[in-house]
Formats: C-alpha cells, structure tokens, sequence
C-alpha cells in the first residue's frame, strides 16, 4: 500500500470516528498531495514525492511553534505540536546521531575535503545517502563542525 493510500485510509477512519482534529490535519495533508499531484501531472505520486510534502508540512509546523512560544502563545503552540505527531506517523524513522555521524566521516574521507568550501559537494552526497531520514539542519551543522575540524 502507498503512503499515499495509507494517509487517505486513516482520513476515513477519522471520519468515522468523528475525530475532526486527525481529519482536518490529515484533509489538509491530501490536499496538498493532490497540489503535487496536479503541478506535476500525475496520476499517482510517489511515495518519495508524499514524503517531501509531510517533511514541508512538519517544517512549517517546526517554525509555527517557534513562532507562537515566543509570541506567547501557547495554546496555538500546543495545537501545532499535536498536528506535528500526526505528521511524524507518516514519516520514515528517523537515523541516530551516531550513524549520522558515521556517514559525514565516510563521505568526507571518500570525497578528500580538505576545507569547509567543500561543504557543498559533501552536503550532496551526504543527503544523498541519508534519503530523508535525518534533518537537513542537523545535517548541515554536522558537516560544518567535521570540516572545521580538518
């Protein structure tokens, strides 16, 4: 089953147990696959595609709660971080910090960086490995401190 067919199942099973808060959240999520599916002209998207839809969702789910903790608004903050674990349920487990680690170190030393101008070409094929399932900021922060090192 697609990840796609598996979000518009678990949207009937809110339906029809009456949970507005799981089926507005995931209405919105099919919605914006559907957006995907349009611009790309598609008749069914990717699992990779619905992927990169929840990570930009959860994104701006991230930055939202930011915003209203410091705003002082916590209620909304609150809201957010719930939509935000529905989300998640749909996204691929996410990799340890140490097998992250293990990757940066393969692939600068595969790729010879010698400086943080390397940055860019390490970054590519860093996440290119970790398909998804490490935060592109964690990432990047983590290359940085490796190649400030060298």
């Amino acid at each position: 089953m697609s990840l796609e067919d598996k979000i518009s199942q678990d949207y009937v099973q809110a339906m029809k147990a009456r949970d507005s808060f799981s089926s507005s959240v995931l209405s919105f999520l099919r919605a914006q696959i559907k957006n995907v599916k349009v611009d790309k002209r598609l008749e069914q998207v990717s699992d990779e595609d619905v992927v990169s839809v929840i990570k930009k969702q959860a994104k701006q789910r991230h930055d939202s709660i930011t915003q209203f903790k410091a705003g002082g608004r916590i209620d909304l903050a609150q809201k957010e971080e719930k939509e935000l674990v529905i989300l998640k349920k749909y996204l691929p487990a996410e990799m340890s910090a140490e097998q992250l680690k293990n990757i940066v170190e393969e692939v600068i030393l595969a790729s010879k960086a010698t400086s943080i101008k390397d940055m860019g070409r390490v970054m590519k094929d860093v996440l290119g490995r970790v398909a998804g399932q490490a935060d592109n900021q964690a990432v990047s922060a983590l290359v940085k401190e490796h190649l400030s090192k060298i």
